[in-house]
This record gives structure tokens, sequence and C-alpha cells, in this order.
């Protein structure tokens, strides 16, 4: 029997962030699950630079909740866990989910995670050309190394189309992988910074209006227990995906090309360069509502199961 080729799928999407130290991570996160339910992108990997087996757990049960059961012909997603630095403390969110066995996971301990650099390069190398965008949430302790690997940078660059960073002081705290990142990643770059976060919040409002169709849900466990109630969280790592999945549709304005500087306390600044390969985003006040529209009615989608992992078809001899 014979199966026609189903031609080149969305975009696919890199998830690397540090799950568990801000609620906005696990929001951008469920918000990529809401835009593959609606077939516009892929979650091609996951993985987080906060070395506690908790974070891996809570991107699990995250993963896991907004996908479905895996079974034989639909296995669980890995989930990326870096090693790189002294198991981090939990956090009251991360209790909240990890912690809790009424939310089904497939991480129980060290061994069921995966290397974060094997795991994202080979979910590179899966793909079609210029059909995968990275988003970066967290420290870029893993991307460095995944561009220390031999034969790394051609290879991004005939993948990836754009590197997308949530740049707030978490991102910037492994300050010597962030200057690698800038420096050597071949891809364009487009930074959200901390501002853009702050000036389009997540509608905390949303959590008891636009959630309520689960009793148990692992987002609205971990935004409750990540600060008092009620609150508007901020935003960056949303922004970030949000402009990933949909980069035409303007809901940001963007500067010009320049160079990002990483200073020694982790701050950066944008140098203006006419071949600059680096943007910021740019909040546009007149795009706010319809952006945190956005944000509740995707992060809030019902699961919708598991996709079909696409391959390239195999090259003619």
């Amino acid at each position: 029997m014979q199966f026609q080729s189903p031609g080149k799928p969305p975009v696919g999407i890199v998830f690397d962030a540090d799950l568990g130290n801000t609620i906005d991570d696990a929001l951008a996160l469920a918000m990529l699950f809401g835009f593959q339910g609606r077939n516009e992108s892929r979650v091609l990997s996951v993985s987080t630079t906060k070395s506690s087996l908790n974070a891996a757990i809570f991107a699990d049960v995250l993963v896991r909740f907004y996908t479905g059961e895996p079974g034989p012909f639909a296995p669980a997603m890995p989930i990326g866990l870096s090693l790189a630095g002294n198991m981090a403390a939990t956090t009251p969110m991360l209790e909240a989910v990890a912690g809790n066995a009424k939310y089904p996971r497939t991480i129980v301990k060290m061994n069921d995670t995966a290397d974060p650099v094997a795991l994202i390069r080979n979910a590179l190398s899966a793909q079609f050309d210029q059909n995968a965008v990275v988003v970066l949430t967290g420290p870029a302790t893993n991307l460095a190394r995944v561009l220390a690997l031999p034969g790394a940078p051609p290879s991004i660059a005939q993948k990836v189309r754009t590197l997308v960073v949530a740049a707030d002081a978490l991102t910037m705290s492994d300050i010597p992988a962030a200057r690698r990142l800038f420096a050597e990643w071949p891809t364009a770059i487009v930074v959200a910074t901390s501002d853009i976060g702050d000036a389009v919040p997540f509608p905390g409002a949303s959590i008891d209006k636009d959630f309520a169709w689960s009793e148990a849900h692992p987002l609205v466990a971990a935004y409750r227990a990540y600060r008092p109630m009620p609150y508007d969280a901020p935003a960056v790592a949303m922004a970030a995906a949000l402009y990933a999945v949909r980069p035409q549709e303007n809901y940001f304005s963007i500067s010009g090309p320049g160079t990002v500087i990483v200073a020694d306390d982790g701050r950066f600044r944008l140098a203006p360069a006419p071949g600059g390969k680096h943007r910021t985003l740019i909040a546009d006040p007149a795009q706010k509502d319809r952006i945190q529209q956005i944000y509740a009615e995707t992060a809030s989608t019902k699961p919708v199961g598991r996709v079909q992992r696409f391959r390239p078809p195999p090259k003619k001899p």
C-alpha cells in the first residue's frame, strides 16, 4: 500500500525555557499548543534550563494535558532537562503541579528526561529547510551548547528561519552563553524585552472565565500558586511565542537592524547596524486588547490530541 506525502507541515517550534521560575513560560507553552490545535504550528521539542526534576515533570504534565495520553503510534514527547548546574530549588507553582499526583506524567525520575542538546539537534534535523523557529524564554545555556556541536551553525542556518528570544533578567543570567548566542547564532534573531511583557500582560481574569471547562487544569493550579490572586502576569514569553507563530500579523512594531551587546551585569542593548541580524519587538498600544484576547483564547484551548510527526522525504540519490 502506498501513502501520499503529507507535504510541508506548519512551522515547527523548538521551545527552550526555564520552566518553573515564572508563570509566563508555562503560559507561552500553553499558547503554542493552542496554535498547534489550529494547525498553525507544531511544538517540536520542549526543554528546560532549570535544573530541577520538578521542572521537567511540570513540562511533562503540561505537554500531556494539551496533547493527550501517549500511545503506540503517538509516543510521549521527551522533555529535555539541563544538568549544567546544581539541582535548583523547587518553587510553589512547581509543587502545585509536579508535586500533585492527580496530574498524569511520564517523568518520575531523572532517567526519564532527555539531554536537551541532543533533543534540540534531533528536532531541527528532522525539519524541512527554513521551517523551524526557535523560541528561547530562559538562559541561553542549552542553545549555546547546541551551537558548540560540530557543524551546528550551518545546520541551524539551513533549518531555522528565526530565533525569538524573551529577554529578561533570567534569560541573561548565563552571560557567557548569552554572549555566544548573540555572537554566533547564524539566523535572524528577534528579541522581546521585559518592557513588552509589562505593557501587554496576560489578563488574570481569564483564569476563572476561560479555563473553567477543566476542573483539574495544571496551568490554573500553577497560575494560582505563582502569586496571590488576582493579578495580571507579565507576558514577555507569550509575546515571543506569538511573534514566532504569527510574525506577519503586525501585533508589534519592530526595530531597525542591529547587534545585541550583552553587558557584564546581564543587561543588553541593541547597537544599530545596517547589516545587523538582530531586531527588537516594540509594544504597540493600539494592539493591546487584540493581543490579550489572543493570549486568553489560545492558552485556554482544549486539548486536541497528539499530532503525527513529520519528517522531510528522503533525498533522491
